[in-house]
């Protein structure tokens, strides 16, 4: 069944309209507020729960906890780049901010908050932790075999880049469009030798 000729009713425009990328903004802010927050009260319950203890197993040896205020990157590295990290953070926010006011789709809209809530997570240790200000430490408990100690920001960041590699090979843009694959002239839906509007037709001459 078809809606025009040529256009399959599975091949609808996809919802562009103002109402739906207000909804997918707020979508962003909405989860990177309570991702950060969430992460904000994780940490404070590591340190109150954790300090001074030994590692407490949660689900057998799979993931345990264990405390630790982490001054680089992932598996303690650059701990002489602290500022350098904290300043690639702000950026960080600014860019992912940028972008979201573009962003007109859910998965786009989660994919980004769950994005910035990681990021700003570890920026807000970077900025109000020890020993002080863009030099602080982040706060890491969670632990898994083989694997950094990590925490719920890391968590928020890793799965929004994962959904804005999904999107992006999905070939989904920010604004709901998709993009249409190399070698494709013509709408789904339409069969061969039809023709799209526009068209003349053999005879339509005068």
């Amino acid at each position: 069944m078809q809606a025009a000729r040529g256009t399959s009713l599975s091949d609808e425009a996809p919802d562009t309209s103002p109402s739906r990328g207000r909804r997918s903004r707020w979508l962003v802010a909405v989860v990177a507020l309570v991702g950060l927050a969430l992460d904000q009260v994780t940490k404070w319950q590591a340190v109150e729960r954790l300090t001074g203890r030994d590692d407490v197993q949660v689900v057998g040896e799979l993931l345990q906890l264990r405390l630790i205020y982490n001054p680089g990157a992932a598996f303690g590295a650059g701990p002489e780049l602290t500022v350098g990290i904290a300043c690639l953070a702000v950026v960080a926010t600014l860019v992912v901010v940028y972008v979201a006011r573009r962003v007109a789709t859910p998965m786009w809209g989660l994919s980004l908050g769950l994005m910035l809530a990681g990021i700003t997570g570890n920026l807000v240790d970077r900025i109000f932790q020890a020993p002080g200000p863009m030099r602080g430490h982040v706060i890491d408990f969670l632990m898994l075999p083989h694997w950094p100690i990590f925490n719920l920001a890391d968590v928020c960041l890793v799965s929004g880049v994962v959904g804005v590699v999904i999107q992006t090979f999905r070939g989904i843009g920010l604004d709901g469009t998709r993009e249409r694959q190399p070698g494709t002239s013509q709408p789904e839906g339409s069969q061969p030798g039809e023709s799209q509007p526009g068209e003349s037709q053999p005879g339509d001459e005068a």
